[in-house]
Protein backbone atom coordinates (compact mmCIF):
# COMPACT_ATOMS: atom_id res chain seq x y z
CA UNK A 1 0.00 0.00 0.00
CA UNK A 2 2.06 3.15 -1.04
CA UNK A 3 1.49 6.62 0.74
CA UNK A 4 0.83 9.42 -0.65
CA UNK A 5 0.59 12.86 0.37
CA UNK A 6 -2.36 14.02 2.14
CA UNK A 7 -4.93 16.97 0.62
CA UNK A 8 -7.10 18.91 1.71
CA UNK A 9 -9.82 16.39 0.64
CA UNK A 10 -8.65 13.98 3.09
CA UNK A 11 -8.49 16.12 6.14
CA UNK A 12 -12.06 14.68 7.15
CA UNK A 13 -10.36 10.85 7.01
CA UNK A 14 -7.01 11.97 8.58
CA UNK A 15 -8.19 13.71 11.26
CA UNK A 16 -10.68 10.62 12.18
CA UNK A 17 -8.37 8.09 11.78
CA UNK A 18 -6.08 10.02 14.44
CA UNK A 19 -8.66 10.70 16.92
CA UNK A 20 -9.84 6.62 17.69
CA UNK A 21 -6.19 5.40 17.11
CA UNK A 22 -5.54 7.85 19.66
CA UNK A 23 -8.88 7.30 22.31
CA UNK A 24 -6.95 4.83 24.43
CA UNK A 25 -3.75 6.02 24.10
CA UNK A 26 -2.24 5.94 27.80
CA UNK A 27 -1.37 9.91 27.33
CA UNK A 28 -3.62 11.24 25.54
CA UNK A 29 -7.16 9.86 26.78
CA UNK A 30 -6.05 10.70 30.35
CA UNK A 31 -5.14 14.24 29.02
CA UNK A 32 -7.94 15.10 27.15
CA UNK A 33 -11.08 13.42 29.45
CA UNK A 34 -14.27 15.10 30.45
CA UNK A 35 -15.90 14.62 33.70
CA UNK A 36 -18.76 14.24 32.16
CA UNK A 37 -17.04 11.65 29.92
CA UNK A 38 -18.12 13.79 26.84
CA UNK A 39 -15.82 12.93 23.96
CA UNK A 40 -17.26 15.78 21.03
CA UNK A 41 -14.33 17.58 21.99
CA UNK A 42 -11.35 15.04 20.56
CA UNK A 43 -11.67 15.66 16.69
CA UNK A 44 -11.37 19.54 16.81
CA UNK A 45 -8.74 18.98 18.90
CA UNK A 46 -6.11 16.83 16.80
CA UNK A 47 -7.69 18.67 13.45
CA UNK A 48 -5.77 21.57 14.85
CA UNK A 49 -2.58 19.50 14.78
CA UNK A 50 -3.42 17.72 11.55
CA UNK A 51 -4.01 20.90 9.45
CA UNK A 52 -1.17 22.52 11.33
CA UNK A 53 1.23 20.07 9.67
CA UNK A 54 -1.03 20.06 5.93
CA UNK A 55 0.59 23.75 5.73
CA UNK A 56 4.46 22.15 4.83
CA UNK A 57 2.34 19.12 2.95
CA UNK A 58 4.21 16.43 5.25
CA UNK A 59 0.53 14.72 6.49
CA UNK A 60 1.01 11.49 4.27
CA UNK A 61 -1.92 8.78 3.70
CA UNK A 62 -1.87 4.71 3.02
CA UNK A 63 -5.00 3.78 1.21
CA UNK A 64 -8.48 5.44 2.42
CA UNK A 65 -6.22 6.97 5.60
CA UNK A 66 -6.29 3.98 6.71
CA UNK A 67 -2.53 4.44 8.68
CA UNK A 68 -1.39 8.14 8.35
CA UNK A 69 1.41 10.14 9.48
CA UNK A 70 1.94 14.15 10.53
CA UNK A 71 5.44 15.40 10.27
CA UNK A 72 6.73 18.47 10.80
CA UNK A 73 10.00 19.61 8.89
CA UNK A 74 13.28 20.51 10.87
CA UNK A 75 12.65 24.02 13.53
CA UNK A 76 8.63 24.48 12.42
CA UNK A 77 5.50 24.94 15.28
CA UNK A 78 3.16 22.75 15.14
CA UNK A 79 0.32 25.18 13.73
CA UNK A 80 0.71 28.92 12.79
CA UNK A 81 -0.04 31.39 15.89
CA UNK A 82 -3.60 31.51 14.43
CA UNK A 83 -4.29 27.98 14.68
CA UNK A 84 -2.67 28.11 18.35
CA UNK A 85 -5.10 30.78 19.65
CA UNK A 86 -7.92 28.71 18.15
CA UNK A 87 -7.11 25.69 19.66
CA UNK A 88 -6.39 27.64 22.75
CA UNK A 89 -10.40 28.67 22.53
CA UNK A 90 -11.22 25.05 21.89
CA UNK A 91 -9.73 23.88 25.09
CA UNK A 92 -11.17 26.59 27.32
CA UNK A 93 -14.61 25.69 26.04
CA UNK A 94 -14.34 22.29 26.30
CA UNK A 95 -12.14 21.59 29.25
CA UNK A 96 -12.23 22.95 32.82
CA UNK A 97 -9.75 24.88 33.29
CA UNK A 98 -7.50 22.97 36.05
CA UNK A 99 -7.47 20.13 32.84
CA UNK A 100 -6.12 23.13 30.54
CA UNK A 101 -3.38 24.13 32.74
CA UNK A 102 -2.19 20.71 32.88
CA UNK A 103 -2.32 20.12 29.14
CA UNK A 104 -0.52 23.49 28.40
CA UNK A 105 1.87 21.92 31.49
CA UNK A 106 2.36 18.63 29.48
CA UNK A 107 2.48 20.65 25.84
CA UNK A 108 5.60 22.61 27.21
CA UNK A 109 7.53 19.26 28.36
CA UNK A 110 7.27 18.15 24.71
CA UNK A 111 7.99 20.89 23.54
CA UNK A 112 11.22 22.18 25.76
CA UNK A 113 12.84 18.02 24.69
CA UNK A 114 12.21 18.18 21.50
CA UNK A 115 13.99 21.67 21.78
CA UNK A 116 17.12 19.82 22.60
CA UNK A 117 17.30 17.96 19.58
CA UNK A 118 19.70 18.67 16.41
CA UNK A 119 17.98 19.31 13.45
CA UNK A 120 15.48 16.76 12.64
CA UNK A 121 11.93 15.26 11.57
CA UNK A 122 9.67 15.20 13.76
CA UNK A 123 7.20 12.80 14.00
CA UNK A 124 4.10 14.26 15.87
CA UNK A 125 1.46 11.86 15.08
CA UNK A 126 1.48 8.29 13.63
CA UNK A 127 -1.99 6.57 13.22
CA UNK A 128 -3.71 3.27 11.89
CA UNK A 129 -7.19 2.93 11.70
CA UNK A 130 -9.23 0.92 13.77
CA UNK A 131 -10.64 -1.00 10.53
CA UNK A 132 -7.13 -2.02 9.48
CA UNK A 133 -5.35 -2.05 12.93
CA UNK A 134 -2.98 -5.87 13.49
CA UNK A 135 -2.28 -5.99 10.04
CA UNK A 136 1.43 -4.07 10.15
CA UNK A 137 0.03 -1.10 8.33
CA UNK A 138 1.49 1.55 10.40
CA UNK A 139 4.72 0.19 10.41
CA UNK A 140 4.80 0.00 6.95
CA UNK A 141 3.76 3.50 6.37
CA UNK A 142 6.19 4.34 8.94
CA UNK A 143 9.47 2.58 6.95
CA UNK A 144 7.92 4.50 3.90
CA UNK A 145 8.09 7.59 5.52
CA UNK A 146 11.78 6.75 7.08
CA UNK A 147 13.28 6.02 3.44
CA UNK A 148 11.95 9.40 2.53
CA UNK A 149 13.45 11.29 5.43
CA UNK A 150 16.78 9.02 4.40
CA UNK A 151 16.77 9.91 1.12
CA UNK A 152 17.08 13.79 2.30
CA UNK A 153 19.99 12.76 4.83
CA UNK A 154 17.22 14.07 7.50
CA UNK A 155 17.46 11.96 11.28
CA UNK A 156 13.78 11.89 13.11
CA UNK A 157 12.64 12.39 16.05
CA UNK A 158 9.16 11.21 17.89
CA UNK A 159 7.76 10.82 21.32
CA UNK A 160 6.34 7.96 22.23
CA UNK A 161 3.08 8.16 23.82
CA UNK A 162 2.57 4.12 24.49
CA UNK A 163 4.92 2.02 25.84
CA UNK A 164 4.06 -0.94 23.98
CA UNK A 165 4.89 0.61 20.78
CA UNK A 166 8.94 1.10 21.78
CA UNK A 167 9.64 -2.34 20.07
CA UNK A 168 8.00 -1.26 17.08
CA UNK A 169 9.94 1.46 16.81
CA UNK A 170 12.78 0.48 17.75
CA UNK A 171 12.85 -2.14 14.85
CA UNK A 172 12.83 0.59 12.62
CA UNK A 173 15.97 2.14 13.86
CA UNK A 174 14.68 4.47 16.76
CA UNK A 175 16.94 4.32 20.05
CA UNK A 176 15.34 5.70 23.13
CA UNK A 177 16.56 9.37 24.32
CA UNK A 178 15.13 10.04 27.46
CA UNK A 179 11.97 10.13 28.84
CA UNK A 180 9.23 12.27 30.86
CA UNK A 181 6.41 11.99 32.85
CA UNK A 182 2.62 13.09 32.05
CA UNK A 183 1.31 15.54 34.67
CA UNK A 184 -1.90 13.90 35.66
CA UNK A 185 -0.76 10.82 36.35
CA UNK A 186 3.22 10.41 35.82
CA UNK A 187 2.60 8.12 32.69
CA UNK A 188 5.72 7.75 30.75
CA UNK A 189 6.52 9.36 27.27
CA UNK A 190 9.71 8.27 25.50
CA UNK A 191 12.05 10.40 23.47
CA UNK A 192 12.95 8.16 20.82
CA UNK A 193 15.61 9.39 18.07
CA UNK A 194 16.43 7.90 14.53
CA UNK A 195 19.56 8.59 12.48
CA UNK A 196 19.86 9.08 9.17
CA UNK A 197 19.56 5.37 7.72
CA UNK A 198 18.53 3.48 11.47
Amino acid sequence: MAARPATADDLDAVVDTVALAFAHDPVWEVALARPDGALDHIPAFWRFFVDGAMRHGTVWVSGEADAVSVWLPDGEPEMSEDQAEALRRHLDASLPASRVADLLTLWSRFEEHRALRPPHAYLNLLATHPRAAGRGLGMAHLAADLERWDAQGMPTYLESSNPANNARYARHGYVEAGRFPTVIDQSPVTLMWRAVGG
